[in-house]
């Protein structure tokens, strides 16, 4: 009787199940009669989708015409229900059986070490006890997944600072990762050797590289009426106003509730922004008018959140609200690599522009320190007017003889 070994396989982004056997007609002519199954050049074998009705279907098709070696299988399965406990939670709905870009290094979790996947579970799980937001715990796993697969047999908790130390020359030199990445995975790697293991100021001799000083990139006021202008359905033009009168990051806007604007106090209320932070930023009278405008003639009417998802009734998806920019942009004409988030450095550059004082700013931003307010100060107008080069001085009243 032929044997037959079933094993997990990624296939086009999708989670299969290998079949493999020697070379014989027949149980190839079996295998291809079953539904659904295909052939792979690349791993040299047929695979239907790691589907339970499939795998059955399969396994009582081959009973009593060959032995069925499944153990890779199971093990695979068996250590996937370990990996998707130590997985972020997440609002996006995940289509079975399709592994998305960012859950990749998700799937590679299976490979790891008994010691090293107990690891990253104590890891996540100490990340959500501490109440970090799901985008940082899906940053911070994802940072210390390129170390432990790395590693692959030898404990994350028994590396030295020392050991640490070249592993970051490493990711920077070798894998050539940018400041930020390296700034996150840092974080990552501190939080579990310090609040995990609790190896108290394990970080301190490992040297952090200098962050570059990226300036904001912004539209100027003659960009902001072209976007505005080029905006006809009521719904997106309620969103992107609001997102530059308001100062607002994308995040707040898709999690503003009907309940959260105060026509009274003309005040919008950003319940758990950034940081966990609630604040206050002002409703402006133009933006309360296209807002009621909105509520009054988009079908269906949001009942809960400000902008809901027509077919969720949900909050919208922060995705699509960038796209919904992006195509603005484009039809406005407007030619610089941007998104949504210059609306946001717009808001308080233009500000800046118009005297307001910076600590008022940093409120309206809800930023936690004032040296993030203060790039500002670079890209405002307001700060170079007044500044005559000189060149002028030297050339300004004197013909130029070209």
């Amino acid at each position: 009787m032929e044997h037959v070994t079933l094993k997990a396989l990624i296939h086009k982004h999708k989670e299969c199940i290998g079949i493999y056997f020697s070379r014989n007609n027949v149980l190839a002519h079996l295998i291809r009669s079953q539904p659904n199954v295909n052939w792979s050049k690349t791993n040299v074998c047929w695979y239907i989708p790691l589907e339970a009705d499939g795998y059955n279907r399969l396994m009582q098709h081959l009973k009593n015409k060959a032995i069925v070696d499944n153990s890779q299988l199971k093990k695979y399965l068996q250590k996937k229900k370990q990996v998707k406990d130590t997985m972020p939670p997440t609002n996006e709905t995940i289509n079975r059986g399709i592994v998305k870009p960012w859950q990749a290094i998700d799937l590679a979790a299976i490979n790891l070490s008994a010691e090293n996947l107990v690891a990253i579970g104590q890891f996540v799980e100490t990340l959500k006890l501490k109440s970090y937001s799901t985008s940082t715990i899906k940053t911070y796993r994802n940072e210390f997944m390129q170390l432990l697969q790395l590693l692959k047999t030898k404990p994350a908790a028994e590396l030295t600072a020392e050991e640490l130390k070249r592993y970051m020359v490493f990711a920077m030199e070798q894998q050539r990762i940018s400041e930020n990445t390296a700034h996150s995975r840092l974080n990552a790697l501190k939080f579990y050797y310090e609040q995990v293991l609790g190896k108290e100021k394990f970080f301190w001799e490992i040297p952090r590289p200098k962050k570059a000083m990226i300036l904001p990139k912004l539209l100027n006021e003659a960009e902001i009426r072209k976007l505005f202008n080029a905006l006809t359905n009521i719904k997106h033009k309620a969103m992107l106003f609001t997102a530059y009168s308001a100062g607002l990051r994308v995040s707040e806007i898709v999690n503003l509730k009907i309940a959260d604007i105060d026509s009274g106090r003309m005040q919008i209320l950003i319940e758990r922004g950034k940081g966990k932070k609630d604040r206050y930023v002002n409703l402006s009278p133009i933006l309360l008018d296209i807002l009621r405008e909105y509520m009054t003639k988009y079908k269906p009417r949001p009942r809960v959140y400000l902008f809901e998802s027509d077919s969720t009734r949900g909050a919208y998806p922060t995705r699509t609200v960038q796209q919904i920019f992006s195509n603005a942009k484009n039809k406005a004409g407007i030619k610089k690599e941007l998104g949504i988030h210059s609306l946001r450095h717009s808001f308080a550059t233009h500000l800046l522009d118009k005297g307001t004082d910076i600590k008022y700013i940093k409120d309206l931003l809800g930023h936690f320190s004032i040296k993030t307010t203060e790039r500002y100060l670079h890209v405002s107008k307001q700060q170079l007017v007044n500044i005559i080069s000189p060149f002028d001085d030297l050339w300004g009243k004197q013909k130029i003889d070209w």
